[in-house]
């Protein structure tokens, strides 16, 4: 489970929805993960990605900024709560998702009964595999960035066990240019974590012990001056896709 401190989206830098948006492709498969739900529950909704169109959508999210966001890309205002207290009654929603955020979560085996709890039939989460975070190239680059990211996101397994329900687990690949910005995304576009707006709108940058962010862009710049990066994984700019670390889960209820 997540032991470290819950990461602080009211930081006034911290601008999301301009570097997270929605990746059509990932998009399909969330959509297909939620079957013939009519009504949906995102749960740590942040600036309102992946909320399908064709669906009554209710959005829960506890931080101010996030819910600011979603409301100047003109989407309806999210409830003020947190997935372990959800003010819904049961078996509200058809099927409740949440993408990218259970890593944030404090309590996970809180979280996941009362998601379940206002949900009738599926719950579909989209996290990181903690087991298959060296399959990206940021390992050789980032390692103290990736060793916080193994600490963040709970097992495959733990998910499943701690939800009590029949979990089907996919693999998602990643397109070359895609548009969320998590790390993964700029598998083929390294140059991208050279930006400061890039990495703040990754968590775990935050989480870094002072200095160590700057000694880690430096790293990676040298090496793409140098021309080393391109030796190494340079076959990574022109790969339509990467297979990583990326994983939807869709929890049954038996």
């Amino acid at each position: 489970m997540n032991k470290l401190k819950p990461f602080n989206y009211e930081s006034p830098e911290y601008e999301y929805s301009n570097q997270r948006k929605e990746e059509p492709e990932i998009a399909a498969r969330i959509l297909t993960a939620l079957g013939s739900a009519s009504t949906v529950l995102n749960v740590g909704a942040g600036a309102g990605s992946y909320e399908p169109a064709d669906r009554h959508v209710v959005a829960v999210e506890p931080s101010s900024r996030m819910r600011a966001q979603r409301l100047a890309r003109g989407l309806p205002p999210a409830v003020i709560a947190k997935a372990d207290r959800l003010p819904f009654d049961d078996n509200s929603f058809s099927a409740s998702m949440a993408l990218l955020t259970v890593h944030h979560w404090p309590d996970l085996h809180a979280g996941l009964k009362e998601v379940l709890r206002v949900t009738k039939e599926r719950f579909v989460i989209m996290t990181f595999d903690p087991e298959a975070l060296d399959e990206f190239w940021n390992v050789h680059y980032f390692p103290e960035l990736v060793d916080i990211e193994r600490k963040r996101y709970p097992a495959i397994a733990e998910l499943s066990a701690l939800s009590g329900c029949i979990a089907k687990v996919e693999k998602v690949p990643v397109p070359l240019n895609c548009r969320d910005g998590f790390q993964e995304a700029f598998y083929g576009r390294p140059e991208e974590f050279l930006k400061k707006e890039v990495r703040e709108s990754q968590s775990a940058w935050g989480y870094l012990a002072g200095g160590d962010e700057d000694r880690l862009v430096i790293r990676l710049a040298s090496e793409l001056e140098s021309g080393r990066w391109d030796e190494r994984f340079g076959h990574y700019r022109h790969q339509p896709h990467f297979t990583g670390a990326l994983r939807l889960i869709t929890l049954f209820k038996q």
